[in-house]
């Protein structure tokens, strides 16, 4: 059948098009801003007096590439310590004669208790390696205040860790070079922080800031942390106060910032040193400075350095140099003493909720809470006020009053348009999950995600107003004299900008930071407004060039929108492989629902303020069937693609599991398996049928054959095991165990247990790791009548509580050393008190060597032998 197509319909696709391809533009140059493309990367023979990209990925090469494995327990870690204090003695010899250069290698131990990933958890750690590295002028004094520049040189298991953290070494190495290679003295000192153990919870931080001397002295810091392999380098917290965002909008060469990161990264799973500087135990004012993009590879064996975005490090590190140099010359840089004088307090850091943002990182924009207090209260105030504004001088209070209805009227069609813009892709994206054999099909290529969700999504968004197409207005058009298509448009509009209006005056209330957005959306729909009123007296309300001049000024709002949205999705497209598997039958949805809600989310805020006016040719049925029938095929062709490739790669966590009694006794052996995204077990075997063939799994291998593992097998990984979900057991052979004639780990008293006069017992014990020589982690998991350890000063963390059993003490341990860890436990009364103990060893037999080269290319595995024990005392 024909579809016909009338004059306002064959207007109304000119004008998509022409949208399309506006939004295409801004798409290419979100694009190349995201991706560093702009960014001229410097070569290895570049000045000395200029930092170099090329001279940064070379320490990145030997980092990840030349040193096997930079892991707590392997020995590549100290190579990598020896390595960085090598680079570091060279830069000291060529420092001029006005520079004193400081070198110290410090091993640091203690133990504290900690919330993680809303888990309570106690550490305990010993033997873990700073190198630290204080540059000052010959003039300078112990106690003059100090700028603090950190990064992690440990890397996470079974990674190369190019991007996290080889790249923030190499940066900071770099960076320390052209300190000393460019004559710089600067006028206050800078500290150089390259901490072993950050992997293992945040260890080498925790050491630095409770035990080394200069910890005092620190009246700024920057943490430099990578979750990916480049593109924006995201200041992702500040604090405390406004002054370190300050400092940086002043100071960043290419500014990537924005105040709404700090609203939402309490909710990504992970943690970084800049909590342990600035609010657990430094209370010193810093920027959490982060890699972003990449984040496939984070964490994962494709971690390497040929995986590093161009640019991205050139970036970095002349925004860091800079804003170091800007830190070392603020007057309001203080140390610990002059932090807590009352002056200090008062005046410096008391603005805790700046707003800020880059705009296509050519520029910032920061306002403090004080000013946004005013600038994102008006908008509000405008809506309110327009319509006696426009109506009670010449029509009365009725009339004002019949205006202010209307307006209310187009603010909920507009918010029901962004509501069903976010509420159909969900449901297309649900409906597609009817059809497929497996989830995240965009994974791998998140163009689908653009593809499948924004047609369905404008499709919600113009629904309304074509089902309201004719509005209905309540003022009296006889008495105003004004025609109704006029006061329509006027209600449309200043409903949509009272819409965001209110929702930036919500965000200021919550007390959040990331009202800018709306606020832009406000101020550039104002002037376009103007635009259009100005066209509409010269070339009349239907005319093309009307609609284009309101779209004009509304650019530079959209550009940032795209950019803003893009990297948002982008970014959580790739976290979406990490973020932990919920147990069906919704888990196996909520990944396709939260990525289908955050493209319908940005298209609603990069084509809603477009609505009011341009809706007039974009409200035709026949676009809404065209858009219909798009979404229909997108969803179609899309569920041809597998979800993985080697570019993004599924996480697998596979762990050998020996459950043994006593140095020597070798009970059970068996291999256990997990994923931590949305496709299960079955999908991974279904796909990987060499490692199914292996692990002898049938056809008629369901969830409810398998064999499950207990939460209690990886309780080495505590608390990132809650991640995980059905995860699944496998028998396996102890043969090669066994002829390897290892000592197990193993727990034991090492005195005789005390008991008090009011019935309390003390009993001291021993762990020994045996002949693991590769230990990651030891975990105790300590269950009974404990009122006291030897741990954390004394104090017990929050009892943790898992499937309904008895409340429990966590505590992990690490730190290589020939000697055994020894300890206490009070117990209250004379009941028992059970020890579950866990040991993370980062060696395979070559059973399971095989049966991990046995995975696809398109999945990665982290895989480790666990042994567990228990023990009643």
């Amino acid at each position: 059948m024909a579809l016909r197509f009338d004059a306002r319909d064959v207007s109304g696709f000119k004008f998509l098009f022409f949208l399309a391809a506006m939004f295409g533009l801004m798409s290419l140059l979100a694009y190349s801003v995201i991706h560093m493309k702009f960014v001229k990367p410097l070569d290895i023979d570049a000045p000395l007096d200029r930092f170099s990209e090329a001279r940064a990925v070379e320490h990145v090469r030997v980092l990840s590439q030349d040193i096997d494995g930079r892991q707590e327990g392997r020995p590549g870690l100290r190579e990598a310590a020896r390595y960085i204090k090598g680079q570091l003695e060279m830069m000291k010899e060529r420092a001029g004669p006005n520079v004193r250069i400081e070198i110290e290698e410090n091993v640091v131990g203690g133990s504290f208790n900690m919330m993680f990933l809303g888990h309570s958890i106690s550490l305990g750690y010993r033997n873990h390696t700073n190198i630290v590295m204080r540059v000052s002028s010959t003039d300078s004094q112990e106690s003059d205040p100090s700028v603090l520049m950190n990064a992690h040189f440990d890397g996470p298991i079974g990674s190369p860790g190019a991007g996290d953290c080889a790249t923030c070494v190499a940066s900071i190495l770099e960076i320390a070079r052209l300190t000393i290679d460019s004559g710089w003295v600067p006028p206050r000192p800078i500290i150089f922080l390259f901490n072993g153990a950050e992997e293992v919870f945040l260890l080498g931080s925790h050491g630095f800031m409770k035990t080394h001397q200069w910890r005092d002295s620190i009246g700024a810091f920057i943490n430099v942390e990578a979750s990916g392999t480049g593109g924006p380098d995201l200041v992702c917290q500040s604090g405390p106060g406004s002054w370190p965002s300050f400092v940086y909008a002043q100071s960043a060469i290419y500014p990537m910032a924005h105040s709404a990161a700090q609203d939402v990264f309490p909710v990504i799973p992970g943690d970084t040193d800049y909590r342990i500087f600035s609010q657990d135990y430094g209370n010193i004012p810093g920027l959490d400075i982060i890699f972003l993009l990449g984040g496939y590879y984070y964490h994962t064996s494709f971690d390497t350095v040929d995986r590093l975005l161009p640019g991205s490090m050139q970036a970095r590190g002349e925004n860091l140099f800079s804003v170091l140099k800007a830190f070392t010359n603020s007057s309001k840089l203080k140390s610990a003493r002059e932090r807590e004088s009352v002056g200090a307090s008062a005046n410096d850091y008391n603005d805790e909720r700046a707003v800020f943002f880059d705009y296509l990182t050519w520029f910032m924009v920061f306002y403090s809470r004080r000013v946004a207090a005013v600038l994102h209260s008006i908008t509000a105030a405008i809506f309110f006020v327009m319509p006696f504004f426009l109506r009670l001088l010449n029509s009365g209070l009725h009339s004002s009053f019949a205006t202010f209805y209307d307006f209310i009227k187009g603010m909920l069609i507009h918010a029901a348009g962004i509501l069903l813009a976010i509420i159909f892709p969900i449901m297309f994206s649900i409906l597609r999950l009817q059809f497929s054999s497996y989830a995240m099909n965009w994974f791998s290529n998140p163009y689908l995600a653009f593809m499948m969700f924004i047609p369905c999504s404008l499709l919600g968004l113009l629904i309304p107003r074509v089902i309201w197409f004719s509005f209905p207005v309540s003022q009296d058009v006889a008495v105003l004299k004004i025609p109704k298509e006029a006061l329509s448009d006027e209600a449309r509009f200043w409903g949509a900008f009272g819409f965001y209006a209110l929702v930036t005056l919500a965000y200021l209330v919550a007390g959040l930071s990331g009202g800018f957005l709306t606020f832009f959306f406000n101020v550039s729909m104002l002037i376009a407004w103007i635009f259009f009123s100005l066209m509409v007296k010269s070339c009349g309300r239907q005319a093309f060039r009307s609609a284009v001049f309101y779209v004009l000024p509304l650019i530079p709002c959209l550009t940032y929108s795209v950019y803003f949205g893009g990297f948002l999705v982008q970014f959580l497209i790739e976290k979406m492989g990490m973020m932990g598997a919920i147990p069906p039958p919704y888990g196996y949805y909520i990944p396709d629902i939260v990525v289908a809600a955050i493209v319908g989310i940005v298209t609603g805020w990069c084509v809603g303020p477009l609505i009011p006016v341009c809706g007039n040719w974009l409200a035709r049925s026949s676009i809404l069937q065209f858009l219909l029938h798009l979404s229909v095929l997108a969803m179609a062709l899309s569920s041809q693609f597998f979800p993985y490739s080697t570019a993004a790669p599924k996480r697998v966590v596979f762990q050998h599991t020996f459950q043994t009694s006593g140095a020597n006794q070798l009970i059970d052996s068996s291999y256990h398996f997990s994923v931590v995204d949305s496709n299960s077990l079955l999908f991974l075997f279904k796909y990987a049928p060499e490692v199914a063939k292996e692990l002898h799994i049938s056809s008629e291998f369901s969830i409810e054959t398998a064999n499950m593992s207990p939460r209690g097998t990886w309780m080495a990984l505590f608390p990132v095991s809650f991640l995980f979900s059905r995860t699944m057991k496998f028998p396996a052979g102890s043969n090669e165990i066994l002829e390897k004639d290892l000592t197990f780990p193993y727990l034991s008293s090492y005195k005789p247990l005390v008991i008090s006069d009011d019935g309390s017992r003390r009993v001291y014990l021993e762990l020994s790791l045996g002949s693991l020589e590769e230990v990651w982690v030891a975990v105790l998991n300590i269950t009974g009548p404990l009122s006291s350890w030897s741990f954390a000063e004394n104090k017990l963390p929050a009892p943790e509580t898992t499937d309904g059993g008895p409340p429990s003490y966590i505590c992990r341990l690490s730190g290589a050393s020939p000697e055994n860890w020894k300890f206490w436990l009070e117990a209250s009364n004379s009941e028992y008190l059970r020890v579950e103990v866990a040991v993370l060893h980062q060696v395979l037999v070559d059973e399971a060597k095989k049966l991990k080269s046995l995975f696809p290319p398109w999945a990665d595995v982290t895989a480790a032998s666990g042994f567990l024990s228990s023990y009643v005392f």
